[in-house]
């Protein structure tokens, strides 16, 4: 499929030689990068940090612009609806593009109305416990739901999130079931895992990184597919013996099927030139998130792979939207 994939990449790119000519002084006006969340999450932080240093190899400024509501997708559906020239973004996480259209309708079709443009960054989402607690690992953690069935809680935050779908999948493959209590954000979750009123939370890296640098909570697991290296001492849940676990967690940058082959070129050689500066890595790094940048190519298909992927997950495990 990859090798079908770069056949015909490479052909649209002689034909792109013969594009119009609108899209030879791409950009000449500002660019709006919408976000489906609100402002001072950890999306938000890595699309403000885009956009602010996107203005050099762009040579105009990228105007950041959440639309929140239903998970991401009425930001997603705008940019969905937006007129396919380059200058309507959206800046996307793997739950509005991968996982969320297959547990609720949404308006927009992410293989359809969307093309790739680049991934940005990845972030393990982390399984974390009060370290007040004995928990020292995900084992020692489905121990304690076979104890007291009913009783454990995992808060979640966002439904058809990577956090949400990690703790679907670790429940399926310990064969345990958790009360999942469901936030609105990270910080009111954190609240009650730091005061003991729940005894786990699945979040992402950087909701996670000050409170485990501060030693007030422990991460016993990793949802990724290998260790991150912003936290190479946690070992993922698939290495502590639970099949079928890994949910990566990802951003990227999407624009409206139909945007001309140059200018997603164009916004991909600029997107690889931001994210691979060595202060935006340091700046990331230090909220717990992980640059891979890739081709827009290589990023259509991960898409593609990733959708059907979980499509097939959420089918065979019974995973609802409750």
């Amino acid at each position: 499929m990859r090798r079908i994939w770069r056949a015909a990449f490479a052909c649209l790119c002689v034909l792109a030689a013969d594009a119009p000519a609108r899209t030879d002084d791409f950009p000449s006006r500002p660019i709006k990068l919408v976000v489906g969340f609100a402002a001072g999450g950890t999306t938000d932080y890595m699309a403000r940090l885009l956009a602010d240093r996107l203005r050099g190899p762009l040579g105009q400024p990228v105007v950041v612009e959440n639309r929140t509501g239903a998970n991401g997708a009425l930001g997603a559906e705008l940019v969905a609806k937006a007129e396919p020239d380059g200058y309507t973004l959206y800046f996307t996480t793997a739950g509005v593009v991968t996982v969320y259209p297959h547990l609720k309708p949404t308006p927009y079709d992410p293989i359809r109305d969307f093309v790739g443009v680049a991934r940005v960054a990845f972030n393990s989402t982390m399984l974390v416990v009060n370290t007040a607690t004995p928990i020292k690992s995900a084992r020692d953690l489905a121990a304690l739901a076979r104890q007291k069935p009913g009783k454990v809680t995992v808060a979640i935050t966002g439904l058809g999130s990577v956090s949400h779908l990690g703790a679907e999948l670790f429940q399926a493959a310990a064969g345990i079931k958790l009360v999942e209590v469901p936030y609105r954000g990270a910080a009111p979750a954190m609240t009650d895992l730091l005061g003991g009123q729940l005894d786990a939370l699945f979040g992402d890296g950087p909701t996670v990184i000050a409170q485990i640098g501060a030693g007030k909570i422990r991460a016993i697991a990793a949802t990724s597919h290998a260790r991150s290296e912003i936290f190479p001492d946690v070992p993922t849940f698939l290495e502590q013996g639970f099949a079928e676990t890994a949910a990566d967690q990802w951003a990227g940058v999407m624009a409206p099927a139909g945007t001309p082959l140059p200018i997603v070129m164009r916004l991909n050689s600029a997107i690889a030139t931001v994210m691979n500066a060595p202060d935006v890595r340091a700046k990331l790094a230090q909220n717990g998130v992980v640059p891979a940048t890739n081709a827009a190519q290589d990023f259509e298909i991960f898409l593609s792979v990733e959708y059907a992927r979980w499509g097939r997950i959420i089918r065979e495990k019974g995973i609802k939207a409750e």
